[in-house]
């Protein structure tokens, strides 16, 4: 009885019985996978309950500071708690850093200097890093070039492994940082686990000792046990609206790992002689330790998620990267459509599910820092929010959509469904005989 009054509510909210009984299929068949999220949810979330407890998080905690933010005791023990669970020195994290690109480009700005050379090991850089290091076709102003710091990279193999002999080849006398970017990106290349960013970060350090390795963890966090500065990273750096905000956190950004380097960036995002002091929290401590409390759940929901848009798009043919079957490293999965008409079939599927703007339909436009137009879909309740159930793609061949989040995985599954209920609509996929 309970399961056809479930069935009820879904064909009414607009899945077609067809699309109900597959999908229920595919979810029957993920209990296992399920459980080894769930069992890694559960290790995070007493690491994380018990860096709040050693740090002696109050309610004293939430106050609100204004103007500079001098003596804000909220902030400082949220970054003790932060620097605690990514295994680190110190970390900064405020509102002040608007965006995970905000926090790398504070990072770079700080360490690098005119002369240096930036490195990275795992090929092309996500879109909006390209205007910052100054490698666009139009560069915009500001960017590292403009400053005398030079950029190279060193490509992927073609299984997505790591060309140990052209990194050792690209490091020079003036390669001063490696930056290393853990999730796919706009790629459907594989994302690397903690262990593979430890051996490269320890191969690095083999060929030049002194090298600064930083890791953009965006999307990464919480989905393993470890994080990569427990694998010898030297700055860990993310997005508080990803997974380590928990759905909770309205902006923000963080940086972690040595405490030398973490002060350098203070020095960049505020003044020199002024770091870590100043930065007033504006009554957003609370949702900072609130939502950090619930990640590592909220990040279990998406990774739950994502193995079920894997799992359906792959027995429909699909390529999809990583693989239904592959150990999972961040949030995101990328599924390759083939079409334009496909990509924005599928978003306005996943828009259709959203709590929040349902009614409308995206389309594909010109977003600032990206090389082609992008589609997004993100009915969200914090703006661009990628922890919350979203898809989004460059509207370019291969057509690939990359899909990522979901507060709750109860969440996560209808926009699946519903992506595919609007493929379907669309004469593009066909689930006769694939049950």
């Amino acid at each position: 009885m309970d399961n056809i009054m479930l069935k009820d509510y879904y064909t009414s909210a607009g899945i077609d019985e067809d699309i109900y009984n597959f999908c229920d299929g595919i979810q029957k068949s993920l209990e296992g996978r399920f459980k080894e999220i769930d069992k890694t949810a559960e290790y995070n979330q007493i690491k994380v309950l018990s860096a709040l407890r050693k740090h002696k998080t109050s309610t004293a905690c939430f106050e609100s500071s204004t103007g500079y933010g001098y003596d804000d005791a909220g902030r400082e023990t949220l970054e003790a708690v932060y620097a605690e669970i990514f295994g680190a020195e110190a970390a900064l994290v405020r509102p002040q850093l608007t965006c995970g690109t905000h926090a790398l480009t504070i990072a770079l700005s700080a360490i690098l200097r005119p002369g240096d050379e930036l490195l990275s090991p795992v090929g092309r850089p996500y879109d909006t890093l390209e205007g910052v290091i100054g490698i666009k076709k139009d560069n915009p102003p500001c960017s590292l070039k403009e400053f005398g710091i030079t950029y190279r990279q060193a490509d992927l193999l073609p299984d997505g492994t790591f060309d140990y002999n052209a990194i050792k080849a690209a490091i020079n006398s003036r390669t001063k940082l490696v930056t290393i970017q853990k999730s796919k990106g706009y790629e459907t290349r594989p994302t690397l686990s903690v262990k593979q960013i430890g051996e490269l970060v320890s191969f690095i350090k083999s060929v030049k000792p002194g090298i600064i390795c930083m890791v953009d963890n965006c999307y990464g966090e919480f989905t393993e046990r470890t994080e990569p500065i427990q694998a010898g990273a030297d700055l860990c750096v993310g997005s508080l609206i990803k997974n380590p905000g928990g759905g909770l956190a309205p902006t923000g950004g963080y940086i972690a790992g040595k405490k030398e380097l973490i002060d350098m960036c203070a020095y960049r995002l505020t003044a020199p002689g002024l770091g870590k002091e100043t930065g007033a929290t504006l009554g957003l401590n609370r949702p900072f330790f609130q939502g950090l409390f619930l990640a590592p759940v909220v990040t279990a929901s998406a990774l739950k998620g994502a193995v079920f848009a894997a799992s359906i798009y792959e027995k429909l043919g699909f390529p999809v990267v990583p693989s239904a079957s592959a150990p999972r490293y961040d949030i995101i999965q990328a599924v390759t459509l083939g079409s334009k008409e496909a990509l924005v079939s599928f978003c306005k599927g996943i828009q259709a599910a959203s709590p929040v703007d349902s009614h409308v339909a995206p389309e594909p436009y010109a977003m600032p820092g990206y090389h082609s137009d992008v589609i997004m879909a993100a009915g969200a309740f914090i703006q661009g929010s990628s922890i919350e159930l979203s898809a989004d793609g460059p509207v370019e061949p291969p057509y690939a959509v990359y899909f990522q989040g979901g507060l709750t995985w109860y969440h996560a599954k209808f926009g699946i469904m519903m992506s595919l209920q609007y493929l379907k609509d669309a004469g593009i996929v066909n689930i006769n005989n694939r049950e």
